[in-house]
């Protein structure tokens, strides 16, 4: 069975998480009787509501990989807060290593305008419009961890409107 269908057919057992393989890489081990494979997959999986996260499987197959990194990432979910229109509520940049991704909220009817990385964390946590810009290292881990710790840093408007004592219905 191909990645691709794989890919659907956990989407379809799971039911309301969406699953995406952003990176599988190939480890290869020389020993005396010729060399040992083995593979690493990185996945996201989000609801497309909000609630979102990443996992890494490794396994000596590509299906087991994929298939370890979805658990992975459902042991690893964050919630994420999102606009009425799809975005997020305000600039931030996520760091992590030598990777910084730039966050910003757009107006609805802008789509994700992101890199292939980024713009599959993007639609798993169901956030439809922002502008991103990946800066520094374009290592797939250090990309998706630096956007995670974006979305780590993001802050719900009713609770800073609460933290300052703002109440909800003047705004």
């Amino acid at each position: 069975m191909s990645v691709e269908m794989k890919n659907n057919a956990e989407t379809s057992q799971q039911g309301e998480f969406k699953d995406q393989v952003i990176y599988v890489g190939r480890v290869t081990k020389v020993v005396k009787g010729g060399k040992n494979f083995s593979f690493s997959a990185l996945v996201v999986v989000g609801d497309g509501r909000g609630k979102v996260g990443f996992g890494l499987g490794k396994a000596l197959e590509v299906p087991s990989a994929i298939k370890k990194g979805i658990e992975a990432a459902k042991r690893n979910m964050t919630k994420v807060p999102v606009t009425p229109n799809g975005s997020i509520p305000h600039p931030i940049t996520g760091r992590f290593g030598s990777g910084s991704v730039l966050m910003k909220p757009a107006p609805a009817g802008t789509g994700v305008i992101a890199g292939a990385t980024v713009r599959a964390v993007m639609e798993a946590a169901g956030i439809n419009n922002v502008l991103t810009k990946s800066l520094g290292s374009s290592n797939p881990h250090n990309v998706v961890r630096a956007t995670f710790a974006g979305f780590k840093g993001l802050m719900d408007p009713y609770t800073v409107m609460t933290n300052r004592g703002i109440d909800q219905a003047e705004a």
